[in-house]
């Protein structure tokens, strides 16, 4: 197991790709807190998290504020000991094209993805430096870098989810923290499952792998990226969508 004994967070592990993580985290040995705005999204991750014999803490947070995050981040200490990786994960979208965004949706989606994954980062960083060790993951999309047609707020919130990256990575690299970043593509998650199929399809259509992808096989690259297999990588940014934004 690869992660086996290690202490890690997943932001928005209640669902989607971030349960994914989650449960892959778990089977490959780590202990988890579940972070979710909502905890009672997260009370099935925790009993299949638990089921591996993993510890696990679900944690109500949200994550855009900075006092929740820090005394989250106290709680756990407190309790463990110790964190070893950080995956921000938690988001959500508003869409709206760029005359009809809202200010309060913009901010909020960006709130959540960019302000969340600066919070936490910020609130486990001394812990990480102090220890001189630590595997910081953010979940950026592939939208980051080419942009989407009613997704103003979410395109440029991953976005600026690649550049903190770099620059975390830069800055905290000489503590042994590797920070790198996992762009999926179209993903086949309860958000996406509700998408007309006509728009999947032509998602599809551009994706040399011809088909959808699972949340499983994101949670295997970001796995990779927790374990010390990948010690001499950090500052990457990782497409996880079958070849669709080349």
């Amino acid at each position: 197991m690869r992660l086996k004994g290690k202490k890690a967070i997943v932001t928005g592990a209640g669902q989607g790709i971030g349960r994914s993580i989650a449960l892959k985290m778990a089977q490959e040995g780590a202990d988890i807190v579940i972070a979710e705005w909502n905890p009672e999204t997260g009370k099935q991750t925790k009993k299949e998290v638990e089921a591996f014999g993993r510890k696990t803490l679900l944690m109500a947070v949200d994550v855009a504020n900075q006092k929740q995050v820090q005394n989250m981040v106290a709680e756990i200490l407190k309790a463990w000991g110790r964190i070893d990786i950080l995956v921000n994960n938690a988001g959500f979208d508003r869409g709206a094209t760029l005359l009809k965004v809202k200010e309060e949706d913009w901010d909020a989606v960006l709130g959540v993805h960019l302000k969340g994954a600066m919070n936490c980062i910020q609130a486990v960083a001394p812990h990480m430096i102090e220890n001189q060790y630590g595997k910081i993951i953010n979940i950026s999309s592939i939208y980051g870098k080419s942009g989407g047609i009613a997704a103003i707020s979410y395109s440029t919130a991953k976005a600026g989810i690649i550049g903190l990256t770099k620059s975390v990575a830069r800055e905290l690299g000489g503590h042994q923290i590797n920070v790198n970043v996992v762009l999926p593509g179209l993903i086949l998650t309860p958000t996406i499952a509700k998408m007309a199929e006509k728009y999947r399809d032509m998602i599809i259509e551009r994706t040399p792998l011809g088909r959808i992808g699972q949340p499983e096989e994101v949670a295997n690259v970001v796995a990779f990226l927790a374990s010390d297999e990948a010690s001499f990588v950090t500052g990457a940014t990782i497409e996880v969508s079958g070849g669709s934004s080349m």
